[in-house]
């Protein structure tokens, strides 16, 4: 399992959030609620949309199913002027991202993030940075379906600052 790495834009995003733990996901009632209501929200740049975590600086130090942490559904957008009632307003900063494609049912998505978390992180020469990681699901995401594909970003940085030349990614 091999990344590709892209220095994001900063994105403006509207959406719905909710926290939860792993231990009591919900995943599904935060996507319910927000696709009932996503043709209200203005100005979106296209039809991807966004399933954002974020979680506090010692999140992943000593995992804990219990521990809280802030999910999004959302899209992004060109602007904040008209946000529907009950929704929210994220900005996603400009920073470095490790993107892993997941192929396959989205329930099968767990399997990828541990061969991220257990396997290539551990293993390589980038550590977990202090921003928010995001699932982008475009065209060819179909949910449940065998051949469906989303793109987990993950937000990352050198573990020294000595490879940090060396291995900062060009693309931009």
């Amino acid at each position: 399992m091999q990344p590709r790495f892209e220095t994001s834009t900063e994105k403006k995003l509207v959406g719905e959030r909710i926290e939860m733990c792993f231990s009591d996901n919900r995943t599904f009632e935060l996507w319910r609620s927000f696709m009932s209501r996503r043709r209200e929200i203005q100005k979106g740049t296209c039809s991807d949309l966004y399933s954002v975590e974020v979680y506090d600086k010692q999140f992943f130090d000593v995992f804990n199913p219990e521990r809280k942490f802030e999910k999004w559904a959302a899209i992004e957008v060109t602007e904040f002027d008209k946000v529907p009632d009950g929704m929210e307003t994220m900005i996603l900063p400009r920073g470095l991202y490790a993107i892993f494609l997941h192929k396959g049912p989205a329930s099968a998505g767990a399997n990828t993030y541990e061969q991220i978390f257990r396997v290539w992180l551990p293993n390589s020469d980038w550590m977990l940075d202090d921003r928010p990681h995001f699932a982008l699901m475009g065209e060819k995401y179909k949910k449940e379906d065998p051949s469906s594909e989303e793109d987990i970003w993950i937000p990352i940085k050198p573990k020294t600052v000595r490879n940090s030349v060396e291995k900062m990614p060009i693309s931009e």
